[in-house]
């Protein structure tokens, strides 16, 4: 806490403004002010006390533009960059310059509509990141792009939860949460799948702590055991504070890539048993007897080593789950970035489904959300996939938007965030129009996104801090400053990890020039498109949320929001109440899913390499040594087995080597599957291939796993 008060000194009045009165820019749990809508007491962690720094900053001094060539400020670290302070005019750096030089916002906005419309809409792409972004925000930059025709808007969505979206929306038709926080706490079971939240949601584990205190059980999916999900310190409870708290009962050590194998091994033993949900299976699903078909013509043995595991690990599972009267299966990252991650998610939809564990109290299926945008950035139509309401694009959808915006919309899905560095590479962009975010550190490769980056004519980048990308030579860069979420005109909403609609009211404060964004929005396609003027003139925020609400109807309600702690839950507290889906029949859809053993052999000499996080928030690294594991951000996790068969001990240097890149680091011996190797993102992306083949194919996600060999330095 000294450390916070010390960073936000020059500031500290606004700072507890923002905390006492704004909704956090974190997580996407959702706290507003020091409290939320499921328990009581002050809800506060390390994350959001961080981001009051970037929230309270001076602007950045103009004498460091003068005196500060490009090329010096893109060697520094992001930290470093966060510290300079706000952005607050915008900047501009030709080809030959050395420098960034400030401009005015109408030769800003000149050339980006200049641009967009010189090279025509089919070569311009618009990305937005999460932080801290407002479906305002969202709504005003996927409608201001399709009124431009562009069909390539992007958000940060893509490159987490994109294949729960997909998959959630083939076997139960919505794409979202199914049930709310209180049913975390009302659970028999929660079953944390590929996550961790002790490091990437920390207010989390006060649910998990109140579902302990009831008598949850907590088994924990994940090749390595996460100390703070085996034990963790919950600060607000004294007890946990001094002594800590023992949350996980059974661990799973799944293989990566084993997470499909493992859930059908588990099917197969619920069916052997016959403790399966069969009257719900029958009432409410679909698709059943094709999926017991599949799995009959499955070997138990061969999905026990695909998975990476033993017969007795996956019925002790089975032991907890068919034992619990509900159950929540949670999942995040370590299921949606593998190149079989769609079909991830539809193998825990089918073991949800199994058991009937959705649609009622203390059940459900729960894709845990790592940003507090990310939902809504979907769902108000900032998708190269998807228009607003999460309607997939197609001429029907695009029809019906365009009577409701009164112009024509196009009709074909744009580039992904991936798909729009592959345009960049091949020339195919002339204007990349990025707001926040950092590709460089994103993306697979960065070599190649910032050689593909290079090649773009011109690059516009809205954000509140400098990044390493907006330093990246081109013919023409243009950096633009914004408002955050607190300092945005009229205030604004996020949509919560359980479809809460939460609204954050305006905080005032001047940052040199910095403008809101959906007003950036609405001026670029009122240039582009002067005769849609009147289809971007909303007066105020307010008047914006009155069309959200009519254009996406389960919105309803957000136009009432006034105030901190005003909220909506679209969908009430459970979807899919009394087993009735947002289906066209009504029904779920269990989804028959093959495993090819082989295709999980490792070469002798080779392992398999995983991201992981370590003191961060998505890709803003707090801290270079992790205090729940003690490693340090070059630290390779590997089996303490597989080091000894290499004759290799803790600390000692090595390099990884992908088919794109290598990395050198420090071995720490873990307990992890034989043959698997753990590495920080981003800086392990140098071993990730961005090409399309290492994409998960429905919803183009990149596989952020690879192959490698090991060497000592």
């Amino acid at each position: 806490m000294v450390e916070v008060v010390r960073e936000n000194r020059g500031n500290l009045r606004y700072a507890w403004e923002v905390l006492t009165k704004g909704v956090c820019d974190g997580c996407a749990l959702g706290v507003a002010g020091l409290h939320d809508w499921t328990i009581d007491g002050v809800h506060l962690c390390t994350t959001r006390l961080r981001f009051l720094a970037i929230n309270t900053a001076p602007p950045i001094p103009d004498t460091l533009w003068r005196t500060t060539t490009a090329a010096g400020l893109g060697h520094r670290s992001g930290k470093e960059l966060r510290e300079l302070g706000r952005l607050a005019h915008p900047m501009r750096r030709r080809e030959g310059d050395a420098q960034f030089h400030r401009i005015s916002w109408d030769e800003a906005l000149d050339a980006l509509s200049d641009g967009i419309q010189r090279g025509g809409p089919d070569r311009a792409a618009l990305f937005l990141t999460s932080r801290g972004i407002t479906n305002e925000v969202y709504y005003s930059a996927g409608k201001a792009a399709r009124a431009m025709g562009m069909a390539s808007v992007d958000s940060a969505a893509r490159v987490c939860h994109a294949p729960s979206t997909v998959g959630l929306k083939q076997t139960i038709g919505v794409a979202a949460c199914t049930c709310s926080l209180q049913d975390v706490i009302e659970s028999d079971l929660i079953v944390l799948w590929g996550a961790n939240p002790a490091n990437n949601q920390p207010v989390f584990m006060k649910y998990l702590y109140l579902a302990k205190q009831r008598g949850a059980r907590v088994v924990v999916v994940n090749p390595y055991l996460e100390p703070g999900l085996d034990e963790y310190w919950v600060p607000s409870n004294a007890e946990s504070a001094i002594f800590g708290t023992r949350f996980c009962d059974l661990h799973i050590p799944v293989r990566p890539g084993g997470d499909v194998a493992f859930a059908n091994a588990a099917l197969k033993l619920l069916i052997e048993r016959g403790t399966i949900d069969t009257e719900f299976i029958a009432a409410h699903t679909d698709g059943w007897d094709e999926l017991v078909t599949s799995l009959a013509n499955q070997s138990l043995d061969d999905l026990l080593v695909a998975a990476g595991l033993t017969r007795y690990q996956v019925s002790c599972f089975v032991d907890e789950y068919q034992s619990a009267g509900a159950a929540i299966l949670l999942w995040s990252m370590g299921i949606t970035q593998h190149r079989d991650s769609v079909d991830g998610v539809r193998a825990i939809v089918n073991l949800g489904l199994a058991r009937g564990n959705v649609g009622r109290n203390g059940a459900g299926l729960m894709p845990l959300r790592g940003h507090s945008g990310v939902q809504g950035g979907a769902e108000m139509g900032a998708y190269a996939t998807a228009f607003p309401g999460g309607l997939d694009v197609n001429e029907t959808n695009a029809e019906k938007l365009a009577e409701q915006w009164g112009f024509p919309v196009p009709s074909s899905p744009g580039y992904t965030a991936p798909e729009m560095v592959d345009a960049a590479e091949s020339g195919a962009l002339d204007v990349l129009w990025m707001s926040g975010g950092n590709f460089l550190d994103v993306l697979p490769d960065p070599k190649r996104v910032t050689a593909a980056l290079a090649r773009v004519p011109l690059r516009v980048h809205m954000d509140v801090v400098l990044t390493s990308q907006m330093f990246v030579p081109g013919p023409d860069v243009i950096v633009l400053p914004v408002r955050t979420r607190y300092e945005q005109e009229g205030g604004g909403t996020e949509t919560t990890t359980e479809r809460r609609i939460v609204f954050s009211p305006e905080i005032p404060r001047e940052v040199g020039e910095a403008r809101s964004e959906w007003r950036v929005y609405a001026d670029v396609a009122s240039r582009v498109r002067p005769h849609l003027a009147s289809a971007f003139a909303w007066p105020t925020n307010q008047a914006l949320r009155a069309e959200i609400a009519r254009v996406v109807p389960f919105y309803a309600g957000i136009e009432t929001l006034e105030r901190t702690g005003d909220a909506v839950q679209w969908g009430g507290r459970r979807l899919a109440t009394g087993g009735v889906f947002p289906t066209e029949n009504g029904r779920a859809r269990f989804t028959p899913l093959d495993v090819d053993a082989r295709s999980h052999a490792i070469h002798d000499g080779r392992f398999t390499v995983a991201t992981r996080r370590g003191k961060q928030f998505n890709s803003m690294v707090w801290k270079e040594v992790d205090p729940l594991t003690g490693a340090g951000r070059d630290a390779i996790y590997i089996d303490a087995a597989d080091a000894a068969a290499l004759g290799l001990s803790d600390g000692d240097p090595v390099r990884l080597t992908s088919n794109v890149g290598s990395m050198d680091g420090h071995l720490k011996l873990a307990r992890l599957p034989t043959r698997t190797l753990q590495v920080h993102w981003p800086e392990g992306n140098v071993l990730i291939s961005g090409a399309t083949a290492d994409r998960e194919p429905q919803s183009r996600v990149p596989d952020y796993n690879a192959l490698v060999t090991l060497i000592a330095r």
